[in-house]
């Protein structure tokens, strides 16, 4: 139940700055993250079918009715879309952003904004691009790419963006499978919680993300492998970029006894397609499939990390075979 606000009484004549007064009971109004009031972030999937069909289009992946939020929005503080662009076609990525990031679920292609180098991609590619123009994706053969910009937390704030705060930067499929294959081949880590690439700018070295707000993640879990839990204060966005039928993650806001997920809600991996993963939620990942699955989570953590309200905790380690 909402408590009214305390009636507000003019004390003087300055009627006019005190018209939007509310006061209220610290006891009603120190937490309002509830049903009703400031929406909490729902747990949501959308299935690749979103994308597999259909003309050149933006399909946002739009929570902004569940959150409140005046614009399209995935969380409140990030938009994620799919863009399918048919051979031959283009389209632009129109948003007001501080960050602008890209991955090539498949496809080929070339990016043109003014002021920036031509930049030609293929699948598995990964780029960032600061604020600015929008860019103007042209498609060679039929792409499907995966778009996260941090536009909702423009738009909340009331704000243009102005000003590039690190350099577009490309993060080539070759050299990000270049890098997994040295991690995996690496013996120590069979005793890793995460088997993952964290992508980075020399332009943010304090805190080692992809942009100063979005951080991106390139990570694979082996086949029967089992992902302990772990939960942080960032929305994770959550791409699967390819698993076999058998990968799932496990969802929950406690942890029994065991260290295990109470009451969890399970989310079935499909490729391509994505799923959102609230702040402060404990989350495990779980590949029962013989192959090895792979996953890209983008999430606010740049801006996290810059806040120092990032709380990151981890339970146990990797485990073995299921």
């Amino acid at each position: 139940m909402t408590q009214a606000p305390i009636q507000s009484i003019p004390t003087n004549d300055h009627a006019q700055w005190q018209a939007k007064v509310e006061l209220f009971d610290y006891r009603q109004a120190a937490n309002p993250v509830r049903a009703g009031l400031t929406e909490p972030i729902p747990l949501h999937q959308w299935e690749p079918a979103l994308h597999q069909s259909g003309p050149t289009a933006v399909l946002a992946l739009d929570l902004s009715s569940e959150l409140g939020c005046s614009a399209p929005a995935t969380s409140p503080g990030l938009a994620a879309h799919f863009l399918r662009i048919q051979a031959g076609e283009g389209l632009k990525a129109e948003a007001n952003a501080t960050s602008f990031l890209f991955y090539v679920l498949h496809g080929s292609g070339s990016l043109k904004r003014a002021g920036t180098p031509q930049l030609d991609w293929s699948t598995g590619d990964l780029f960032v691009l600061p604020a600015g123009e929008s860019p103007l994706l042209n498609a060679d053969t039929t792409s499907v790419l995966y778009w996260v910009h941090d536009g909702p937390l423009l738009s909340h704030l009331g704000v243009e963006a102005s000003s590039a705060r690190f350099e577009p930067t490309l993060y080539p499929a070759a050299l990000l499978q270049q890098e997994l294959d040295q991690l995996l081949a690496d013996t120590s880590s069979s005793r890793s919680n995460r088997l993952s690439l964290l992508l980075a700018n020399s332009d943010l070295p304090q805190s080692r993300t992809v942009t100063h707000t979005l951080w991106a993640m390139l990570g694979v879990v082996p086949a029967g492998a089992i992902q302990a839990p772990h939960r942080h204060q960032s929305v994770a966005l959550d791409l699967i970029i390819d698993c076999d039928p058998g990968c799932y993650t496990l969802v929950g806001t406690e942890l029994d006894a065991s260290g295990a997920i109470a009451n969890p809600r399970r989310i079935d991996w499909q490729s391509g397609g994505a799923f959102i993963t609230p702040p402060g939620y404990w989350h495990s990942h779980y590949n029962c499939s013989d192959r090895m699955s792979r996953l890209l989570p983008i999430q606010d953590a740049g801006l996290h990390t810059y806040l120092r309200s990032l709380d990151m905790r981890f339970v146990g380690s990797l485990q073995g075979n299921i």
